[in-house]
């Protein structure tokens, strides 16, 4: 059924609660429990306009989702501290009294829930630099229920968010994680390690260092790695891969894990030991 078609009937009973919407007050709505828990995300949705949440709300929920209302960036941080709650952050930029871009850097500080931004600064700097802050997707305004739909879904595909809210991963072949030099990429568990230190990365991160790594040695175009990281329909700016080498690189602890080839992209490669002997 279309989902225009679906946001014009009644609201189920399932999700009235979610429906009601308070303005002004910030308050979070208790979310509803869809009859069918399979495949839907439990999203915190952080909006403080009236309009756009009662429609957004009843649209995700009329999908299978379960959602809950923040209307300012104090009640979205208090809402996405406790993790378990929730699978997805839908984030407004325009919020009353916190900016977006410092919700989501505080969010991001604290959890590696995947975060969407949804903003009307369409200019590619601002998509970059929220990218860079931590998010996974963004979608800009004006901007259809199908269009919010679809980047939920992609972004769920990526992280493999189950309705537990917890991370399913298929078993590779080989259970046991890959290593370059100090580095240790775990498919499975999706962990990463430097020397022996776990490294805290976003979901979208990951995958990108694991593109880099099915391959180590060999240049990834920017092409390639939205291809596989994102999707084959991805419209986006290629300079989000840039912005997610430069967040990688900097979590990794040295630029030289993964160098730039110019003009065409990225490989991963062991650090040159700098106290080494290149005679030797």
């Amino acid at each position: 059924m279309d989902v225009t078609t679906r946001l014009s009937g009644v609201v189920p009973p399932v999700i009235q609660e979610t429906s009601k919407i308070q303005a002004g007050t910030g308050e979070l709505l208790k979310p509803g429990r869809p009859t069918d828990q399979n495949g839907f995300v439990r999203l915190l949705l952080v909006e403080d306009d009236r309009a756009i949440a009662s429609s957004l709300t009843e649209g995700l929920a009329a999908d299978g989702h379960v959602v809950e209302l923040a209307a300012t960036g104090a009640a979205a941080v208090a809402a996405a501290a406790n993790g378990e709650r929730h699978d997805m952050v839908l984030l407004d930029l325009g919020l009353p009294d916190i900016d977006g871009r410092d919700v989501c850097r505080t969010i991001r500080s604290r959890s590696n829930i995947p975060i969407i931004m949804i903003t009307a600064r369409g200019d590619e700097l601002d998509r970059v630099l929220g990218l860079e802050l931590g998010a996974d997707d963004y979608v800009t305004k004006p901007f259809s229920i199908r269009e919010v739909l679809a980047r939920i879904r992609a972004v769920a595909r990526r992280t493999t968010v189950s309705s537990l809210g917890e991370e399913v991963v298929a078993a590779t072949a080989d259970d046991s994680a890959q290593v370059v030099g100090g580095l240790s990429i775990d498919r499975r568990t999706r962990r990463v390690h430097v020397d022996g230190i776990l490294i805290e990365l976003t979901a979208k991160e990951f995958d990108v260092l694991a593109c880099l790594a099915d391959d180590a040695g060999a240049v990834r175009t920017r092409t390639e790695i939205l291809e596989q990281v994102w999707d084959m329909n991805w419209f986006g700016p290629t300079k989000t891969v840039d912005a997610h080498v430069a967040a990688l690189r900097k979590k990794l602890g040295d630029a030289r894990w993964i160098e730039a080839v110019r003009g065409v992209g990225f490989r991963l490669e062991v650090p040159a030991d700098p106290t080494a002997d290149p005679t030797q």
